[in-house]
């Protein structure tokens, strides 16, 4: 369980670690790219390229092997929604550091997700992940070809979230973040919710619930995973924040 509230944006103008604001500006796949926003913000990436990303599997520099735990992320192909093909690409720590880094340091990101700071805040984080067992993902979220969110798909029921509510063998949580403001306030973070937690559901046949707990301060979060077909189940008290527990669950996806 992250540090933060790990949920997403809610459609409205204000980020949570759910959805984060951040820009489009720097897409991070390029380290030395200028990241000023007028020169990046139309830069998108080949079909072909994107499947280069979503193969990669080594070293913690590349996509993390989560074969046995999450069923190989970053193979899983594109999540279809009615905004456009999402893929969420494995991060790979010289690649992405300083995309991700920038989209921390947005105000509305912070207040949530608390990494906030130079750049080594941000890499501690995402090497802890990618230097563990696969039991936690983190993931750039290409939709259309622009990288434009950050996710991290982990297995809740091994997390230390597990502690604090009842727990199912395989359930799945999700962390989002929308790094740019432009893609905020229109409901885009409903949207990617619902089609990232059935991906889920369909590439985890094992997996029967997917889970979230974004903070309660954080109204449009949590009400970007009602939005999204989630349920509202408890509240939480978790290290730092109270939560609010968000399920969606395989057999109600048809109904919410």
């Amino acid at each position: 369980m992250p540090p933060t509230d790990e949920s997403t944006d809610a459609g409205t103008a204000r980020a949570a670690r759910g959805s984060a604001p951040g820009s489009r500006a720097g897409t991070g796949f390029d380290p030395g790219a200028d990241t000023d926003c007028e020169d990046t913000l139309d830069l998108r990436l080949s079909d072909e390229l994107i499947a280069l990303f979503a193969g990669d599997t080594g070293s913690r520099e590349e996509a993390p092997d989560a074969d046995d735990l999450l069923d190989r992320v970053g193979g899983w192909g594109p999540a279809r929604t009615i905004a456009g093909a999402l893929h969420l690409v494995p991060v790979r720590a010289g690649r992405d550091l300083a995309l991700v880094h920038r989209w921390m340091n947005d105000p509305a990101v912070a207040e949530f997700w608390e990494l906030a700071g130079p750049e080594a805040v941000v890499e501690e984080h995402v090497l802890r992940q990618l230097d563990g067992d696969g039991r936690s993902v983190p993931c750039i979220g290409v939709l259309n070809g622009i990288p434009m969110s950050y996710w991290e798909i982990y297995r809740a029921d091994l997390d230390p979230l597990a502690r604090h509510y009842p727990a199912r063998p395989h359930d799945t949580g999700i962390h989002l973040l929308i790094g740019g403001v432009a893609d905020r306030g229109r409901g885009l973070g409903s949207t990617l919710l619902r089609a990232v937690a059935d991906h889920v559901l369909d590439r985890r046949p094992s997996c029967a619930r997917v889970v979230a707990e974004p903070d309660l301060r954080n109204t449009p979060s949590v009400s970007a995973f009602l939005s999204a077909g989630f349920r509202f189940s408890a509240e939480v008290d978790l290290p730092g924040k109270r939560g609010a527990l968000m399920i969606r669950d395989r057999s109600l996806r048809d109904l919410l």
